[in-house]
Order: C-alpha cells, then sequence, then structure tokens
C-alpha cells in the first residue's frame, strides 16, 4: 500500500485500477427527534458509514499492491436536496420558504450546504485527503442530487476542507456529466436518460434571476425539496418508502404518522404545488448562454472528460426530454389530478345540494349518497395510474450502444438507479455501481439495504483492463453475486 508522496503528477487520461461508486447521498446530520424518533432517523449521525468509507479506501490500496488508485465518486455523492440547516449569520437575506424547505441553489448558499455536510462528515473528508496525499487521486461526476457542485465555490469549498498543498490540487478533479477513464470506460452517473432528474443544460446549467444567477433543477431535485423535506418518516433512497397505492398510504398514515404528523395532506398538498410551480418557472426562465463562449465551454468539458468536443456535442444529442414539459404528467406523479377530481366533486354536489335545498327542505347529508356512488369510480382511476417515476431503470439499449459509438468504448457503467448491475448488452459491458446511501425498507431502520457495492477496473493479463462488482463487507471486498451474461 503506497505509504508515502512518492507518486508522480496523475494522468488522468491513464489508469491501471479504478474503483467506481456512487450515490453515498452525504447530508447533514438529523439531530434526533426525542418526540418521535422515527422522524428522518435513516439521516442520524446512527447511520453514518464515513469510517467504512475510510477502510473501503484502504482496501481498494491494498488490491491495487502499491499503484495509484483512479476514485470515481459517479454522482449523488453528497444530496444538497436535503439540507434544512440555516446560517446563524447569513450574509444573504433568507426567504421565507428556504427557512421551511432548504436554501436556494445558489451560489453562496449553496457554498453554505457543502460546509454543512463536510463538516458533519470530518471523518469521510479526512479519508479523502489521506487518499490523494498517498499518492491516488479523486473525480467528482456530477449527479442529480449534488448539481450545486457546477458552482466553481462549492468546488473551491471542498477542496478548501480536503486542504491539500497545490499540487495535491490538481490531483482532484470535477467533471460535468461523464468521464472516461483510460479510454476503456465511460462513467455516467445516469439521470441524464431519467426525465424527472435530467439536468437539462450541464455545459449550462445556470439561469439568471432579478439580481442573482441560480441553478435549473430538476423535478426530482424540487420533490426532495418541497415534498420530502417535510414527509421525514418516509425514506427518500427507496422509491418504495413513498411510492405507494392509496391503501398503503392510509395504513401507513395511520401506524405511524396520526399523532406525528395530523395534517400530512396539507403538507403533501402545499409541497406539490411549490413542487409543480417552480418546476414550470425554472422550465420558463432563460438560461444563461455565451454563443462566443461555447465552444470554449465545451472544449474545457471535453479535456475534463480524457473526451473531444465532439463527443460533448454527440452525447448531450441524447438527452431525454425532462418531465417539466408535460404539465399533465407531474399533476399526475404528485396526486394533484385526484385532489382536483375530489376538489370538483365536492363543489359540483354543494351547487346541487344548494339549489335542492331552495326548493325542498332536504338535510345535507343527503350529499353523501352521489359520493358513495362516486367513489368506486374515483378507486378504479387511482388505482389504474402507475407512477413513471419508480418505472425507470436504466438506459435503454439504443442510448447504451449510440453511447458506446461516441465514445468509442465497450464498457459503461452507471449509477442513478441504487440497483447494481453486471451484464453484457450487445457489444456493451454494462455496469451499476449500486449505492452507498442510508436506504431502509422500514421506518424503523431495521431493514437495511445495505449493499455498499463498487465496481473495480483493473488489468487482466492479455485482456485489457477487466471489470468487476464488489461489496464492502465487514471491512473488506467480497465478489458481488450479479456477474456479466
Amino acid at each position: 500500500m503506497p505509504t508515502s508522496f512518492s507518486h508522480p503528477k496523475a494522468d488522468f487520461r491513464l489508469a491501471q485500477y479504478t474503483a467506481i461508486i456512487s450515490d453515498l447521498h452525504l447530508s447533514e446530520a438529523e439531530p434526533v427527534n426525542m418526540r418521535f424518533p422515527l422522524w428522518k432517523k435513516f439521516k442520524t449521525r446512527q447511520f453514518f458509514f464515513d469510517d467504512v468509507f475510510e477502510m473501503f479506501l484502504r482496501d481498494v490500496e491494498t488490491k491495487s499492491q502499491g499503484a495509484a488508485v483512479e476514485l470515481v465518486l459517479n454522482g449523488d455523492i453528497f444530496d444538497f436536496d436535503s439540507v434544512l440547516k440555516l446560517p446563524d449569520e447569513p450574509v444573504f437575506q433568507i426567504h421565507n420558504l428556504e427557512r421551511h424547505k432548504g436554501l436556494y441553489p445558489r451560489a453562496e448558499r449553496s457554498k453554505f450546504k457543502i460546509d454543512v455536510i463536510l463538516k458533519d462528515h470530518a471523518t469521510f473528508v479526512n479519508a479523502l485527503r489521506e487518499f490523494v496525499i498517498r499518492g491516488n487521486r479523486v473525480v467528482f461526476v456530477i449527479g442529480n442530487h449534488d448539481l450545486e457542485l457546477h458552482f466553481a465555490e462549492v468546488q473551491k469549498e471542498i477542496l478548501r476542507h480536503l486542504n491539500l498543498s497545490e499540487d495535491l490540487r490538481a490531483q482532484v478533479r470535477f467533471v460535468e456529466w461523464f468521464y472516461i477513464s483510460n479510454q476503456d470506460t465511460l462513467i455516467e452517473h445516469g439521470n441524464q436518460y431519467d426525465p424527472y432528474c435530467i439536468c437539462e443544460d450541464p455545459i449550462n446549467p445556470f439561469i439568471r434571476g432579478y439580481n442573482y444567477v441560480s441553478l435549473k433543477l430538476p423535478f426530482g431535485n424540487l420533490a426532495c425539496r418541497y415534498i420530502m423535506n417535510g414527509m421525514g418518516f418516509f425514506n427518500p433512497h427507496v422509491d418504495t418508502n413513498y411510492i405507494m397505492s392509496l391503501r398503503q398510504y392510509l395504513h401507513f398514515f395511520l401506524k405511524y404518522m396520526l399523532k406525528a404528523q395530523p395534517g400530512i395532506i396539507l403538507t403533501w398538498f402545499w409541497g406539490s404545488i411549490l413542487t409543480l410551480a417552480h418546476s414550470f418557472s425554472d422550465r420558463l426562465a432563460s438560461p444563461m448562454r455565451n454563443p462566443l463562449g461555447i465552444e470554449d465551454r465545451i472544449s474545457v468539458v471535453a479535456e475534463k472528460a480524457n473526451a473531444e468536443p465532439r463527443m460533448v456535442r454527440e452525447m448531450k444529442e441524447l438527452f431525454v426530454a425532462p418531465a417539466a414539459s408535460n404539465p399533465f404528467l407531474l399533476a399526475r406523479e404528485l396526486w394533484l389530478d385526484r385532489a382536483f377530481i375530489i376538489f370538483i366533486a365536492f363543489f359540483l354536489i354543494f351547487q346541487v345540494m344548494v339549489f335542492i335545498r331552495a326548493v325542498f327542505d332536504v338535510s345535507f347529508f343527503w350529499a353523501f349518497i352521489p359520493l358513495f356512488i362516486l367513489l368506486p369510480f374515483f378507486l378504479f382511476y387511482s388505482k389504474s395510474i402507475t407512477s413513471l417515476v419508480s418505472t425507470y431503470k436504466e438506459p435503454d439499449d439504443r442510448i447504451l450502444a449510440m453511447t458506446s459509438a461516441i465514445t468509442k468504448v465497450k464498457r459503461i457503467v452507471y449509477g442513478h438507479t441504487h440497483h447494481v448491475r453486471h451484464e453484457i448488452i450487445g457489444s456493451v459491458e454494462h455496469l451499476n455501481s449500486g449505492c452507498w446511501s442510508p436506504a431502509f425498507l422500514d421506518v424503523e431502520c431495521t431493514k437495511a439495504l445495505d449493499q455498499k457495492t463498487y465496481v473495480w477496473i483493473s488489468p487482466a493479463e492479455g485482456l485489457g483492463r477487466q471489470a468487476e462488482l464488489f461489496r464492502f463487507v465487514d471491512g473488506k471486498s467480497e465478489p458481488h453475486v450479479t456477474s456479466a451474461k
């Protein structure tokens, strides 16, 4: 294992050993709620894995037998959307909405949030620092929940916390959305093919408001900020925790939330309205673009990704259309269509009853008869709708084939979905590194999806480099059961 500074300066175009992890979702430490201990329990220090991450770095260095390791942190390493802490003495004006839902994605605010995260995860920061000092390098690929890494101020804050010398800072790189390792492996978070989580333009992700510059956030980020942050009994890292049927929601409410959050419907409704409104205001906002500087910008993105400028342009053409372009789709995902149906039904029945009572002396209780008649039709409509958020799995075969042709690689590694994959699709080897996030199947946090998986790429005699999936368990790596087919 390397223990000195003797390694030469890294050439990011070349790599012998590459370790890829994604979806750590590091956020602020949630204080334990003494009255309702299950409130955001998954986010408390009890489930921090910084020490495991430190052991993992030591382990991959052992596997490389003294050679430098390229660590690719493939998106959603930080979860800016879950940070609700506010500065004690802000140097900027905090809006009332920010006090309840988190700070807006603006440079000075995002810099504060990454400072909060890194202070709460000092062990993680120190482990990463020592890893670089020992002669290795680190690549941050920006995902959807850490889009705020696009701010130069945030990147500088991370480097400040790492406290590296000027020459060692060059061993840490931030890339916009993809990275080519050793010209044989494309590494990408994968959110650019998910309509709910796509960053519309990672080359120019900023929009200009009145007297400020902000990031344009995807629908999924906004839903986390405005809905999930106010619903602390749902774990955002597992889809089944918050995408349920009406019957499951009722059971969940009666079991966990009746006393702790009886007004959950108002929390959901207000959060959904905010999510929908912000999605469309961002959709209509003018992006910050400089036509005279676009080629220079593309060249910078390409250089950091070890790619050619044309690859950047062609990769961008593969992006899916954002879900924010379809207001009816978003309303359905937010259950606002069902809320609208209920409101219209009550309004029409009320108007009919007012008219009838003007002629006949009847009780308003008769209004329940048409409501009970309409109930089966409403339940049938609700049951017939499937959330498309939960149906997105991986980029399809066409995306894989086109991406391989554009970047001239035969191996593609994604993250984002939290599902471990290793398969051969056509001529492309496809892997997904899974996740490290505090994901639990239950509110009590007893049924952990404790993956701690990663992709390991190493030299194979006569075969170039080969990729394997490993799981880090009890301080050591073991092969993952998923294998290429």
